[in-house]
C-alpha cells in the first residue's frame, strides 16, 4: 500500500471549483443553472491583449524565457506600479509567475514550518489556510467584521502576534467579502509592526483595480517602513479578464527575491512566453476595457445588493471592491453549507458557502456578480421562491 507524506492529508481545496463541476453536471442534464459561484470575470480578454499574444506566437516566441520573466514585462510591471501607487520599484524585484497563487505559495513556503505561526484573513481565500497547514505552520485567523465592512481591526491583528509569528497575510479588496481595509487601519497596522521586525507581510492586491465609489485601495507598497519585508501579490487575471492565461507577479524585497527565483526554477522553470507579451499589452494598452468592466460590475453590485437585502432572512453589506457579495443568511435558519446545496439542487443557483472561506464564514454565502444583471435578477427571484417554500420555523 502506498504511503504518502502526512502533509498531503492537510491540503485543502477551493470549493468554487467543486460547485462549478456540480453546476456543469446539472446543466448537462438539461437543468437551468445560474452560476453565481465562480470567481472570474465574465468578460473576454480585450482584443488588443489577445492580438499581442497571437503576434508573439507568430513572431516565434516559443521557447524558454528567463525564470523571473522577460525584461520588458518586468519593466512594464514597475511602470504600472508607479502609475497606480507612485512607488518606484526596480524591475529586478519583480518575479513573474503562472498565476497569483504562486506568489502566495512561495511566501508561505518561505516562512511556514512546524512551530511557526502565520496570520491570515478569515473569512478569506481558502488557499491561504490550506497552504499554511501544508507548510507545517499553524494558521492564526484574523477576523473580518461585517459591522466594519469586512475589514479587520489592526489592534486585534497586532494582539495576535507572538514570538512564533513569521508572516501576516492581508487581502484588500478581499475575496470572498468584497471588503476594503481603510487607510487608518493600515496606518495603525504598519505603525504597530515596527515593534515586530521579524514579521513579514504578504499583501494580496489582485483586486486592487476593481473598486467602487467611496472605497480607496491603499497599497502596502506605499509604506516605506515595511518595504524590506513586504511581498506584494498581483496579476492580470481579474483586472484584465485573463484568468485562463495564468499570469501573475510578486514584488519581493531585495533579501527575498533570490530565494523566490530559486523556487520558481525548481517549480515551473518560467512562464508561458506568449502570455508574457500579452501581459505587456495589458499594462501598456488602453484603460477603457478595464473601466468598462468595473462600471458593469458597479451596476451589477447595485442589483445584487438590493436583491439580497430584499430576501427574507438575508442581510447584505455593500462591497467596496472585487465582484463578490457576502450576505449574512443566519435569518433563514439554515446553515451555509445546507443552503448552498439546496439553492443549487432545488433553485438552480450556484453559490459558495461561507464556511468554504473559514470558520468565521459560518453564517454567510458568497455570491459572485460576474454575471449579467438579468441573470442576477432571475437568481434572486429563484431564491425568493425557494425561501417561500421553506416550512415555517
Amino acid at each position: 500500500m502506498l504511503k504518502m507524506a502526512e502533509r498531503m492529508g492537510v491540503l485543502g481545496t477551493e470549493t468554487a471549483f467543486e460547485v462549478l463541476a456540480r453546476a456543469n453536471a446539472l446543466a448537462a442534464q438539461g437543468r437551468s443553472i445560474i452560476n453565481l459561484g465562480i470567481g472570474q470575470p465574465d468578460f473576454l480578454t480585450p482584443e488588443h491583449i489577445v492580438e499581442a499574444g497571437r503576434k508573439a506566437l507568430a513572431d516565434g516566441h516559443h521557447g524558454y524565457t528567463p525564470a523571473n520573466g522577460i525584461p520588458e514585462l518586468r519593466a512594464a510591471v514597475a511602470a504600472d506600479l508607479f502609475r497606480r501607487h507612485g512607488v518606484d520599484i526596480p524591475p529586478n524585484r519583480v518575479l513573474v509567475v503562472p498565476g497569483g497563487k504562486v506568489t502566495m505559495f512561495f511566501a508561505v513556503l518561505m516562512f511556514g514550518e512546524p512551530g511557526a505561526e502565520i496570520l491570515y484573513p478569515n473569512p478569506g481565500f481558502p488557499i491561504y489556510e490550506s497552504v499554511i497547514r501544508f507548510s507545517g505552520a499553524t494558521p492564526v485567523p484574523i477576523a473580518l467584521h461585517e459591522s466594519a465592512g469586512f475589514s479587520f481591526s489592526a489592534d486585534e491583528v497586532l494582539e495576535k502576534i507572538t514570538p512564533r509569528t513569521r508572516l501576516i497575510i492581508i487581502n484588500s479588496p478581499a475575496n470572498p467579502t468584497g471588503g476594503v481595509v481603510p487607510r487608518h487601519e493600515l496606518d495603525r497596522l504598519v505603525d504597530g509592526l515596527e515593534g515586530h521586525p521579524q514579521v513579514a507581510v504578504l499583501s494580496d492586491e489582485i483586486y486592487g483595480e476593481i473598486l467602487y465609489e467611496g472605497a480607496e485601495h491603499v497599497s502596502l507598497l506605499k509604506y516605506p517602513a515595511i518595504r524590506d519585508r513586504l511581498v506584494l501579490l498581483d496579476g492580470w487575471s481579474k483586472t484584465y479578464a485573463m484568468t485562463g492565461w495564468r499570469l501573475g507577479y510578486g514584488v519581493w524585497p531585495e533579501t527575498l527575491i533570490g530565494h523566490a527565483e530559486r523556487l520558481a526554477i525548481n517549480c515551473h522553470s518560467c512562464v508561458n512566453a506568449a502570455a508574457q507579451f500579452a501581459g505587456i499589452a495589458a499594462l501598456s494598452g488602453p484603460r477603457e476595457p478595464v473601466r468598462h468592466m468595473v462600471s458593469a460590475f458597479a451596476e451589477r453590485r447595485e442589483t445584487i445588493v438590493a436583491g439580497l437585502n430584499g430576501l427574507p432572512g438575508f442581510r447584505c453589506a455593500r462591497p467596496g471592491g472585487a465582484f463578490y457579495a457576502f450576505p449574512n443568511i443566519s435569518g433563514t435558519g439554515l446553515d451555509a453549507r445546507t443552503l448552498q446545496g439546496e439553492l443549487l439542487e432545488k433553485a438552480g443557483v450556484a453559490t459558495i458557502a461561507g464556511t468554504s472561506f473559514g470558520e468565521y464564514g459560518q453564517s454567510y454565502l458568497r455570491f459572485s456578480y460576474a454575471n449579467s444583471r438579468e441573470a442576477i435578477a432571475e437568481a434572486i427571484d429563484r431564491i425568493r421562491g425557494f425561501l417561500g417554500n421553506l416550512p415555517s420555523r
